[in-house]
């Protein structure tokens, strides 16, 4: 049995970091809300602005935001998906063995990257 626990996280770590990725999903999401929310206000340049030169002004900053916007939240969805497929991996007791090396990922860098499926050597041998 000691043998098994060499590859791979504990029951009692893998729950830990499951309550660590939905606390970041939840936020994660809630963060993409704020984003899109935004992206909605954008659209609607508000009646108070009456001024057309400030308008033309604006517009170019308001294009800017939109896309600065969008690609914030295809970035953000992507980071909520890939937190999702983090809790399927600990679903299957998988969470946190490097898919390259097959060793179980430094404890403290999957507290800072808790979606990662790369150990730092792995990392460094891509580069």
């Amino acid at each position: 049995m000691a043998a098994d626990t060499n590859n791979r996280f504990s029951d009692k770590d893998l729950e830990e970091f499951k309550v660590l990725i939905n606390e970041k999903i939840e936020k994660a999401q809630h963060d993409l809300e704020l984003i899109k929310s935004a992206y909605m206000n954008d659209h609607n340049n508000g009646t108070e602005d009456t001024s057309p030169t400030f308008k033309a002004f604006d517009e170019g900053s308001a294009v800017m935001s939109k896309e600065s916007n969008s690609a914030l939240a295809i970035r953000q969805e992507k980071f909520i998906r890939d937190l999702k497929n983090a809790v399927i991996r600990i679903e299957n007791k998988t969470y946190g063995v490097c898919r390259v090396t097959g060793k179980l990922i430094n404890k403290e860098r999957l507290k800072l990257v808790p979606h990662a499926t790369l150990s730092i050597e792995a990392k460094n041998m891509q580069k």
